[in-house]
Formats: structure tokens, sequence, C-alpha cells
């Protein structure tokens, strides 16, 4: 079975891609592309929810996106390390999805674990393109080395300067509902989980206004912002928007 897919999201927990890429997942499945998510951990070590719940609730914002799979690699929350462990746990999904784009965590951000697998992720995508390392599928076969062309981080909890901004003024009522499906780490006044940094209705209007900030930048509504690990290259002046 060819799992191929143009873009693979990497996510450290879930509900990361919802708020800081969902409306760029949405943008380009419209536009006909294949997209995947692995998430790293389940959040165990969130303050509301169980991981039990969490994965359940990223299924159900899977479906929302309209992703072509959505997997979990089970990681521990807060101690994985940025190891050949893991960076071999990584590339099998990669070599798994040959992507052509990777969108990543933030460099550096409130939370220690977004910019350790920001790093994580940039050196897997590396590695994961030597042929001298070895790695197998779910049945066994030996995979064939991939490097994807490009690698983006999304901005997350702090402000980072983005290198450039993706229009997502379409389609953020959609990216709501995605965000939304995360029941139990959201606002809810009916809820009996103890209050998080995240859980209160402030947050998501965090979370609109720094969409609104981007798209500002760029002349729209709504915008979401990425930072490169290489320099972009463009064949004609024209490929800028």
């Amino acid at each position: 079975m060819d799992h191929k897919v143009d873009i693979l999201v990497m996510a450290v927990h879930p509900d990361d891609a919802e708020l800081s890429c969902a409306g760029t997942i949405l943008k380009h499945i419209k536009e006909g592309k294949k997209v995947a998510l692995i998430d790293f951990t389940a959040g165990d070590l969130g303050t509301r929810g169980t991981p039990e719940i969490r994965i359940a609730e990223a299924n159900e914002s899977g479906k929302i996106l309209g992703l072509s799979a959505r997997e979990n690699l089970g990681f521990r929350d807060g101690f994985f390390k940025n190891d050949e462990e893991h960076q071999k746990a990584i590339i099998k999904y990669i070599r798994k999805y040959r992507p052509e784009v990777v969108l990543a965590n933030a460099v550096e951000d409130r939370h220690p674990d977004h910019g350790r697998s920001s790093q994580l992720a940039d050196e897997a995508c590396f590695y994961s393109g030597l042929r001298m390392i070895d790695t197998f599928d779910e049945e066994g076969n030996k995979q064939a080395a991939w490097r994807p062309k490009a690698v983006y981080h999304y901005i997350q909890d702090r402000y980072i300067e983005p290198d450039f901004v993706v229009d997502v003024s379409e389609f953020w009522e959609t990216k709501e509902l995605a965000i939304r499906a995360f029941r139990s780490q959201f606002f809810d006044p009916n809820s009996k989980e103890p209050e998080s940094y995240i859980s209160s209705p402030e947050f998501l209007d965090f979370i609109k206004s720094r969409s609104a900030e981007m798209g500002h930048k760029i002349g729209v509504k709504y915008g979401e912002g990425f930072t490169k690990s290489k320099t972009i290259g463009v064949k004609s002046l024209f490929d800028i928007f």
C-alpha cells in the first residue's frame, strides 16, 4: 500500500498542530494535497484529560481536518530525548509517508517540549535521507531512504517573527472546530477538570488574535506564520505573494 503524502505534520502534543497550523493543513487539502499527522506523545502530563481521551479527541479532529492519516508515536511526554532511538522512530514514519514538506513544532517556546521536538524533527528529517541508516516497516521490509525537500516550523505560544505567512482566512471556522474537538483541554463552563494555562476563554481569544496579527502582516484577515530551516529559493519574483 502506498502511503505517500505531500505534507507530514509533526506535533509533540495532540492539539499543537490544530492551534498552530490547522488552517494551513485545511488549505492544502482543499488544493488536493495529501496530509498526514504524527503526534509524538499523547500529552500524558497534561493537567486535564487522559492520554486515552486526548488520542480520541485527536482522531475526531483529524476527521474534521480531512487528514489522510494520523498516528501517535507513544513517546514519553516531557521526557523524550533527541537521541538515536527517538530519531529512528520518526525516520520510520518519514520513510513511510515520504512527504515533500514537513511542518514541525516551534524552534523555541514556553513549553520546553516544543523546542526539543523541533530539533528532533529537524535531525530526523536529515538522517532519514541517509541510506546507511536501516529502518523497517510494519511487515519487516527495509525502508528506502527519504529526505523531505523542506522543513518549516509553525509558531506557537511565544511570538517568533515569521519567515513567511500563509493566508488561512477562508478556513478559520473549520480550524476552530478542529481545536474544539479537544473538549478536555479548552474552555468548557461545565467542565469539572482543574484549570490550566490553556483552559480559559482568553486563551482561545489569544489564538484568534495571533492569527489576525499574522494575517495583518500580509493584508488578509487570518494567517499562520512559519519559520524556515534553510533559505527558500524561488524560480521567479512572481512566485512571491
